[in-house]
């Protein structure tokens, strides 16, 4: 191979051809140094574009008939057009000795830039490589509780690192080992550098590894405005797709140390909680005569109650000997009392609702608004417009029937409903004429 340009006679081809322009020694070296350059270069170019357009359509030939997910994704990486680049280092070692035989300088600088070429070239396969494994794992439905998407960047970015050394110690002429001895001593300022790298990695190791949140999970973050889908896990970041179509990002670390709310476990449960309250006026709240329990009999979900409740009431009264003609003595039912026991029942043979979680309709802490009443269950859906629509039954009609218990939902009283319903009869009447007569 060293012999190969005295072989073909092509250097003393080229010196006569010099020669014969009138040039000088001097210019005749530099003069086919130039011209070694440019043959290596149109080798390189030739060799790379034989690898790209035949080499490569025979590999696509036989991938389109493969169905395997490695050599899809391989492809889709570009991991085997980036292998075609390999072609023209390959060319420069190969012949670069014989042309550049004369130059040593040159050969020398030609062959650095072509380490470096590879180092590249290699860190980018690498990374392709590294990309269609990650999309192979995402194929899995383990991928979505334990993604390794930040974990491949870590790597990506040790890799960086070291392909970074490794042009540093190529171009001071160094060992690798004694460039990676020095960053020993700049370890505090790579810890300042990688910062969010060095957090996101222990964030996102503390996430997966606790199960803390998946792709596809319905988390809240009310700090970050996230209110809405995970769509993706990475190492410094995760990003979630809100119910208004809004991306929102979340540092990775920021799960960790600040906390958000996961609904992983409403979805699996498979039922979605009602928790909302109506407001009784504590004006309308009484014990129940005879008449008002009579009709409350004839209601279907409190005929067995009226009747159970009126028994065990009337034997506790005449085991204690209570007078029954004032209604302060013993115990009595309430229009409220009875009202929530129809409302528990009504909730335990509603179709909608879960009779396997626990439902319940309880008194909380009266305020300025009156009693609040909350009801208290899971609808059986966690689909939103599913679950919207069945709240709004429920409680469309528990407004609707409040009425019939001789109670009020209580609401901020306006012009009118003062007028109507804190005025006597003749008073409205009063005061309609005396505005009538004002307007003349």
């Amino acid at each position: 191979m060293l012999n190969l340009l005295s072989f073909f006679s092509l250097d003393q081809w080229i010196t006569e051809i010099l020669e014969g322009f009138g040039l000088t020694d001097f210019h005749i070296y530099y003069s086919k140094a130039v011209i070694a350059i440019l043959i290596l270069a149109g080798l390189s170019f030739l060799v790379n574009w034989i690898a790209k357009n035949i080499i490569l359509v025979l590999i696509w030939k036989f991938v389109a008939k493969s169905k395997s997910q490695w050599v899809k994704f391989l492809v889709k990486n570009k991991l085997f057009r980036r292998l075609s680049h390999l072609a023209p280092a390959i060319i420069i070692y190969t012949v670069g000795p014989v042309l550049l035989s004369e130059y040593e300088s040159l050969a020398n600088v030609t062959y650095l830039i072509t380490h470096i070429y590879l180092i590249i070239i290699g860190l980018f396969l690498i990374y392709a490589f590294l990309n269609s494994m990650s999309e192979v794992y995402n194929t899995f439905d383990i991928s979505k509780s334990r993604p390794i998407k930040g974990y491949v960047q870590v790597v990506k970015i040790i890799i960086g690192i070291v392909a970074a050394i490794l042009i540093l110690a190529a171009i001071l002429d160094r060992s690798p080992l004694t460039m990676l001895a020095g960053l020993g001593a700049m370890t505090a300022i790579l810890i300042l550098v990688f910062r969010d790298t060095i957090l996101g990695l222990v964030g996102g190791i503390q996430v997966t590894a606790n199960d803390l949140a998946q792709i596809g999970d319905w988390i809240e973050m009310p700090k970050y405005g996230a209110d809405g889908d995970v769509i993706d896990i990475t190492l410094h970041t995760v990003l979630v797709q809100n119910w208004d179509r809004t991306i929102s990002i979340i540092p990775t670390y920021a799960l960790v140390s600040e906390g958000f709310k996961n609904w992983r476990g409403m979805i699996r449960a498979g039922g979605r909680r009602i928790m909302r309250s109506i407001y009784v006026d504590t004006k309308t709240i009484r014990f129940c005569d005879e008449k008002m329990l009579a009709e409350f009999e004839k209601i279907h979900y409190l005929k067995d109650y009226i009747k159970t409740r009126k028994k065990e009431i009337d034997e506790y009264n005449k085991k204690y000997n209570f007078d029954s003609s004032n209604p302060v003595n013993g115990r009595r039912m309430t229009n409220l009392g009875t009202f929530r026991a129809y409302i528990t029942n009504y909730l335990s043979n509603h179709p909608l609702v879960r009779q396997d979680l626990i439902y319940m309709v309880r008194q909380l802490q009266p305020n300025e608004k009156g009693l609040p009443l909350e009801i208290y269950c899971f609808a059986k859906t966690v689909e939103w417009v599913e679950y919207e629509k069945i709240q709004a039954d429920i409680f469309d009609h528990i407004m609707s029937i409040v009425s019939f218990f001789d109670l009020k939902i209580f609401q901020y009283p306006s012009e009118l409903n003062v007028t109507l319903a804190d005025k006597p009869m003749a008073v409205i009447k009063d005061d309609k004429d005396n505005k009538n007569k004002n307007k003349y």
